[in-house]
């Protein structure tokens, strides 16, 4: 039987994989990152977090520009990070790139009492990407309403919408639970209590409703909330492996504040190995053929001790 998890031994995360395995990916160097780049896994490094930023919000404006009347295109967008956001709507008005055949797919939202919240809930992503992206874009070069498509606790409509237009990007950032979205670790309970789902059978989750790990919970209260772990909901929206793969690229972003040293290597060390592993959900990426991971360099950081 696998060891149960050091933090949650009720759910399944990264620390019940292979000690050699999480040995291994903690003596990676940066250069070592670098090395891990394969034929459908791409590692780029950035020096400054404008630059790093820069290109994140260039991989909206690339695909975007490429939307025709009859090849509506668009992308698939994350919260975490955020500081692209006010510099996609920047490069839309500066570059007059008018967005009528676009369209963009949030990843993910806060789920209360089996409904999403609303747009006026504090953590709400939706109210987000309004506030820092859809609002600040021209009227006249603005994306319509109806190619704008937030998930919802009934995820038919966000299901039926991938169909409408083809995703070019899909952007990310990882959780300290190695998520993409809110793809979390599922729970170790039956038919999983002695192995997680296989990767064939977390690739079959569309969007939906999940439970969210303790891990995320945490995170997430301390990137958003100051640490006030009561603030965050105990349960999400997020779009799933389904539409992910439906999705020509997966761009990763990490720049040092969300996952730490040790996630941000191993995640890129499975990937690489192409080792799938459904308690380390964005090691599942290891079977999509197009997947990028983008670093600020000064923030990969270092496994080593180092006592406060």
């Amino acid at each position: 039987m696998r060891p149960l998890s050091k933090v949650a031994p009720e759910w399944w995360d990264y620390t019940t994989l292979d000690q050699e395995l999480l040995d291994e990916a903690a003596r990676l160097t940066p250069d070592d990152l670098l090395g891990l780049s394969r034929d459908g896994f791409q590692v780029k490094f950035y020096d400054t977090l404008e630059d790093f930023y820069l290109a994140e919000a260039l991989e909206y404006i690339a695909a975007w520009r490429q939307a025709k009347p009859d090849n509506p295109v668009g992308v698939c967008g994350p919260i975490g990070p955020t500081e692209q956001l006010p510099l996609v709507a920047r490069l839309v008005n500066e570059l007059e790139i008018n967005l009528a055949h676009c369209h963009f797919w949030g990843m993910d939202e806060w789920v209360v009492d089996g409904r999403e919240v609303s747009e006026d809930f504090p953590l709400s992503f939706a109210r987000t990407d309004r506030e820092l992206l859809f609002n600040r874009i021209r009227p006249e070069l603005a994306m319509p309403e109806s190619q704008i498509h937030f998930p919802q606790a009934d995820p038919t409509a966000f299901i039926a919408s991938w169909d409408q237009a083809r995703c070019l990007v899909m952007q990310g950032g990882q959780g300290e639970v190695k998520h993409w979205a809110f793809n979390d670790p599922p729970r170790r309970q039956a038919p999983y209590d002695q192995q997680p789902p296989s990767p064939a059978e977390y690739r079959q989750l569309a969007t939906r409703v999940v439970d969210l790990h303790p891990m995320t919970l945490i995170q997430n209260a301390r990137t958003s909330g100051g640490g006030a772990v009561g603030t965050v909901p105990m349960q999400a929206v997020t779009v799933g492996p389904v539409e992910t793969w439906k999705a020509e690229k997966v761009s990763i972003w990490h720049a040092g504040c969300h996952d730490n040293p040790f996630g941000q290597r191993l995640t890129a060390l499975m990937i690489s190995k192409k080792i799938a592993d459904a308690s380390t959900p964005m090691s599942l990426l290891a079977e999509h053929p197009n997947v990028q991971f983008n670093y600020y360099r000064p923030g990969i950081g270092t496994c080593e001790i180092e006592m406060h």
